[in-house]
């Protein structure tokens, strides 16, 4: 069996893997795009990035996805539709159809940390069966050093194989396709789909699980700072504007989508990005848009001209979930360390389907956690199989689909650092204005980065506001650089009775959702809720 790189003293063995050709051990990037070509599994574009395909699976399967229900973890579990069971008998025969799977296979190793903050790193081990998801883990997760390398003792391991396929009626499972989660092994089962994003959130999953028993809040959000030091961070679900908002050249970006909020501030889960690069452009997104160019970046599912290999940002054809990921150093602001001081300012981010929600508004704290645990947006195309269209839909405290605990547990803790740190809340609107999905028009970029900057540098905190009548909240009445008219969604409208009954409609979905977390909420939260008119 031939070893190359850096080996680890804990070796693959501790998993049980056994009799592979070959374990390539944490190679760099240059080496694992060599690989990568040479076993064919994508192509150079212009300027270096590698383009690859992940075929039918092009999102998350939501829907494919399991946690082991064992006696350790099982009470700590919100069990449902987000986290479904499976009983130790079919995950332990996942795990031997996995374990032989990879027997007499070549299998890539990658080692590497989640979070920047060394107290509350994990180490976890990735090994998959091709080079170019390793060296996506390479490009998401924060590298080791040499030393740190050698000594590398894994506290989770993620074994993914695309090419393994479960059987449903035997082995538990929905489909062929499944992410399968043991806290008590700390092992994390991928098979049946090349889409990469599986191994970055199944990380984030299993840091969601472990840090709220420290006191740390783990949050599906980006993070940055600005030029007077003071943090920012942005929640919301993929295709909100996280990645967008966060990489502003006036600003340091700790990170894009994945962070812990602890005793002594924020720090990132990550050591690069997966930016949703769909209809992409220089103009409106110049630091992302340069990262596609460059040697390093893995670009899933774009079309390109295979002879001149330009890409086409615009065409949609092999998916909408187009995703590039990158080392975060690859944007000029990064920071070096992934940390940050405890945040003055919370953007939450919604893409209101429905066009009826303010593009910006200020939140009391009580307002903050009800939104919080409301997590309202819509589903972007292309982000889970299935959904072709943005969908209403409420994920608590936006990222649902990664939080293992009941949601009251984060929104506790997020209530507790605001009041001890003094935060305020903002909720912006990134979705539709002037009608519903189909009818009215994006929000712009330009005017929703104007009015979130004049939220963080204290602009909108000094003009003057009033109370949206459907949902309660405090709406400017000016900001620089965004005309009034933007402000207030029912003027955007061309029908104003039609606003008037889909603010009506989706004031009902608020209220309908929020029945789950009533009784698990004090007195002031219920107070702030959203309600129908009698």
């Amino acid at each position: 069996m031939t070893k190359t790189g850096i080996v680890s003293r804990t070796g693959l063995d501790s998993v049980g893997i056994k009799g592979a050709q070959a374990e390539f051990w944490n190679l760099g990037t240059e080496a694992l795009i060599e690989e990568a070509i040479a076993r064919r599994e994508g192509r150079l574009g212009k300027g270096g990035a590698f383009i690859t395909e992940t075929g039918k699976h092009t999102g998350r399967s939501a829907k494919d996805k399991f946690i082991v229900d064992e006696p350790t973890s099982t009470a700590d579990i919100w069990w449902g539709d987000v986290n479904k069971p499976i009983s130790v008998e079919n995950y332990n025969k996942l795990k031997a159809k996995m374990l032989a799977h990879y027997a007499g296979k070549e299998l890539f190793v990658q080692d590497s940390f989640v979070g920047a903050d060394p107290t509350f790193r994990l180490a976890v081990r990735v090994v998959t069966e091709t080079a170019w998801h390793n060296l996506f883990a390479r490009n998401m997760f924060l590298q080791p050093s040499t030393a740190e390398l050698e000594a590398f003792d894994p506290q989770f391991t993620i074994l993914q194989a695309p090419t393994l396929f479960a059987d449903p009626e035997t082995d538990g499972t929905r489909s062929g396709t499944f992410v399968v989660v043991n806290f008590a092994e700390r092992i994390v089962l991928i098979g049946g789909t090349q889409y990469a994003g599986e191994i970055k959130k199944s990380a984030f999953s299993i840091q969601n699980f472990l840090l709220p028993a420290k006191g740390v809040l783990p949050m599906h959000c980006s993070a940055n700072i600005g030029p007077n030091g003071e943090s920012a961070i942005f929640f919301g679900l993929s295709g909100t504007g996280k990645t967008t908002l966060s990489a502003d050249a006036s600003r340091t970006l700790i990170g894009d989508d994945e962070h812990g909020w602890g005793k002594d501030g924020i720090f990132n889960f990550e050591g690069g990005c997966y930016a949703k690069v769909i209809n992409l452009s220089p103009e409106a997104e110049p630091e992302i848009y340069a990262t596609t160019a460059r040697f390093g970046t893995v670009l899933e599912n774009v079309v390109y001209d295979p002879v001149t290999r330009e890409v086409d940002f615009d065409d949609s054809t092999l998916a909408e979930n187009t995703r590039a990921s990158y080392p975060i150093d690859f944007i000029p602001n990064a920071s070096d360390t992934g940390r940050g001081e405890h945040p003055k300012n919370i953007v939450m981010l919604t893409a209101d389907a429905f066009g009826v929600l303010p593009p910006i508004s200020e939140l009391t704290p009580e307002q903050a956690m009800y939104h919080f645990l409301s997590g309202y947006t819509a589903r972007v195309a292309g982000t889970e199989i299935g959904v072709t269209e943005p969908q209403a839909t409420f994920s608590t405290c936006f990222g649902a689909p990664f939080m293992p605990r009941h949601p009251t547990v984060y929104a506790d803790l997020l209530g507790k650092l605001m009041q001890q740190h003094d935060v305020k809340c903002w909720l912006v609107n990134t979705g539709w204005s002037g009608g519903a999905y189909g009818t009215g028009s994006r929000m712009k970029i330009a005017h929703t980065r104007a009015m979130v900057n004049a939220a963080l540098d204290g602009t909108l905190a000094k003009v003057e506001k009033k109370v949206d009548p459907n949902f309660g909240v405090l709406v400017p009445t000016s900001c620089p650089d965004v005309p009034a008219e933007v402000l207030d969604p029912r003027q955007t409208w061309t029908d104003k009775a039609a606003y008037d009954a889909a603010a009506k409609d989706v004031v009902g979905r608020f209220e309908a959702n929020f029945k789950q977390f009533e009784t698990a909420v004090d007195a002031g939260v219920n107070a702030a809720a959203i309600r129908a008119a009698a």
